[in-house]
């Protein structure tokens, strides 16, 4: 009867510690968050829903148009509507910028619920947001499952049998979403 204990590292937002016996038996939780810089964001699919908002913007727009524009723009998570407001002003500022059609086509309250959703953003994630390219990648990441040796003696408590049982570990992999930002398209 050992114990086991399993713990990820590094990029994952959320996860969960414990430590459980051959029983079944569990330990108390200890939630554990790692707080990255800034949210993934397919910069693709930003770039295909600026152009999707500008053709509905385009001439006249229909109340239908008005909607599916209005819709697309809160389904999107404040990141990528930060990163299609980005290739919208890149390719079509022209016509005006995104903050202007976006009021002129939609009308201003439904245009400051769209855009206060940026606002949330971080200076620092904003910053990383306006760079020219970001391309996404898997990363590999390891993390430790421990197995103790011996069983946890009844009424023993955890955190004293953690520290007083040998251990034997070992690394496991898992894969981990993530954007790397710069001025120029990775091969």
């Amino acid at each position: 009867m050992g114990l086991e204990m399993g713990c990820l590292s590094t990029l994952i937002s959320k996860f969960t510690l414990y430590a459980l016996d051959s029983r079944g038996s569990r330990s108390e939780s200890s939630y554990v968050s790692v707080r990255t810089s800034c949210p993934i964001v397919d910069d693709s699919k930003a770039e295909e829903i600026a152009d999707k908002v500008y053709n509905l913007y385009n001439g006249y727009t229909s109340g239908k148009e008005q909607q599916t524009a209005y819709n697309t723009l809160m389904e999107i998570s404040p990141p990528m509507l930060y990163r299609v407001q980005h290739h919208y002003n890149a390719h079509y500022e022209k016509f005006g910028d995104f903050v202007w059609r976006s009021e002129d086509e939609l009308g201003p309250r439904k245009a400051h619920l769209i855009l206060r959703r940026v606002e949330r953003l971080s200076r620092y994630c904003r910053s990383l947001l306006r760079s020219s390219h970001i391309q996404s990648r898997t990363d590999t990441v390891t993390y430790a499952t421990c197995r103790s040796e011996g069983a946890r003696p009844p009424g023993a408590a955890w955190r004293s049998y953690l520290h007083e049982t040998r251990l034997s570990c070992t690394e496991k992999l898992v894969t981990v979403q993530r954007n790397t930002y710069g001025i120029a398209k990775l091969r």
